[in-house]
């Protein structure tokens, strides 16, 4: 078996750097990997824009997130948090909500929730210059609160130090502190006095925009647990099968390019075009290498392995590493299944044999030859073997002799 492997191995190489069986020079094949680099590059931009047709589970669901967020969020000043997050720096600034929701759906396959899309109508109205200004006016105040803080901060450490310096009689001009011990005390307390007051204006502020109709109505909608339930249920579902149709796209991306390539190298082979076959075969590899990338994702993520994670996790709870001997398990499997059926379908060294026989062609390289030829006058293979019951000469790898049509024991080759 590993004979057989390293002959296939040593063929694969063999198409990628040779032209009739003479090997490339240096710099055609340089320009021939540069060439590789080239394609595969764009192969990889092309399944990346192709992933992107169908809109994803954020794209389609865009009030998910938020609503989510707003729903686990502590209770204690949550709305008026959304309402701060859902207005922008500027009236007028930017595109209107519903209308950013709706362009992610032009030119791609799928649609936005219309749940999300009457939501983004409710957030629209929230833009008004007024509520713009009313919360220009709650930073201000607030950022004005902070400094304020700041600044008691860093009176009360150097507080202590000034009481010790007046306990010793130090003498004021001596002091390494701003402010003495009076006056620090003194600016505390009209500092802490100023932000109560801020912070009495930021609250009246607050209740005032949060008491507007539009207000009003925009945390009303948040509240709908039966719409909120609904998107919910849309999003999780489309996050279930969006790696799904992104592997299909994917797929439909590359399989077309593939059998393009299959065939231009087959019908170089049988024209005997050289440079057209090493070129078809470099394309055909560059072809199947993205293809088995975006298998091993769809495998660790896709719809069968995403099921079967969610019924571990759910008989299993946290032992969430069961996943991994899942994996660990059913990928050595399917590769094990991958090279059987290679082995027994797709190169099976019998029915190749068989196959070029029939049309005169080497048993190893497949270029043609005379059907008497001993000896293959392309790659100079031995086509012949002796019969172990009457030892004339006949076919490797086929299972019966020519002359006398006993079993042969192919075991050796």
């Amino acid at each position: 078996m590993f004979a057989r492997l390293r002959r296939l191995i040593d063929r694969f190489f063999n198409r990628a750097r040779t032209i009739n069986n003479e090997p490339l020079n240096k710099v055609s094949l340089i320009v021939i990997i540069l060439i590789d680099i080239f394609i595969l590059v764009n192969v990889f931009t092309g399944l990346g824009d192709i992933s992107r047709w169908h809109l994803s589970p954020s794209e389609s669901y865009p009030c998910y997130a938020e609503w989510q967020a707003y729903r686990t969020q502590p209770k204690n000043d949550k709305e008026y948090e959304m309402l701060r997050r859902s207005l922008p720096d500027e009236f007028g600034a930017e595109l209107p909500f519903q209308q950013t929701y709706a362009q992610a759906g032009q030119g791609h396959l799928g649609k936005v929730s219309e749940v999300c899309l009457s939501y983004a109508v409710a957030k629209d109205k929230l833009n008004t210059p007024a509520n713009q200004q009313l919360l220009k006016t709650v930073n201000q105040k607030q950022s004005s609160i902070a400094k304020l803080e700041q600044s008691n901060q860093t009176i009360r450490s150097e507080y202590d130090s000034t009481l010790l310096e007046k306990i010793a009689n130090q003498p004021r001009e001596q002091s390494i502190n701003s402010v003495g011990a009076e006056k620090a005390k003194q600016t505390l307390e009209q500092n802490q006095r100023q932000i109560g007051t801020l912070k009495n204006e930021v609250g009246a502020l607050k209740k005032e925009l949060l008491e507007k109709p539009e207000s009003a109505a925009f945390i009303a909608v948040l509240n709908e647990n039966e719409r909120f339930n609904t998107v919910e249920k849309g999003y999780q579902h489309a996050s279930f099968w969006y790696p799904s149709i992104q592997f299909a796209f994917q797929a439909f991306f590359l399989l077309p390019l593939i059998v393009a390539a299959l065939a231009v190298h087959a019908f170089a082979l049988r024209r005997g075009y050289g440079l057209v076959a090493l070129i078809s075969w470099h394309l055909l590899v560059i072809f199947f290498i993205p293809l088995i990338f975006k298998l091993f994702e769809f495998l660790q993520v896709g719809v069968i392995f995403q099921f079967l994670v969610n019924v571990l996790t759910a008989l299993f709870s946290g032992l969430l590493f069961l996943v991994s001997y899942l994996y660990i398990l059913l990928i050595p499997l399917i590769g094990f299944a991958l090279i059987k059926f290679f082995q027994r379908i797709v190169f099976n060294a019998k029915r190749q044999a068989a196959g070029r026989v029939q049309r005169s062609r080497c048993l190893r390289c497949a270029k043609t030859i005379r059907h008497h030829d001993s000896y293959c006058p392309h790659c100079g293979y031995d086509q012949y073997m002796e019969c172990q019951n009457c030892h004339a000469p006949t076919y490797k790898h086929l299972p019966h002799c020519r002359e006398c049509g006993q079993p042969q024991d192919l075991g050796q080759f």
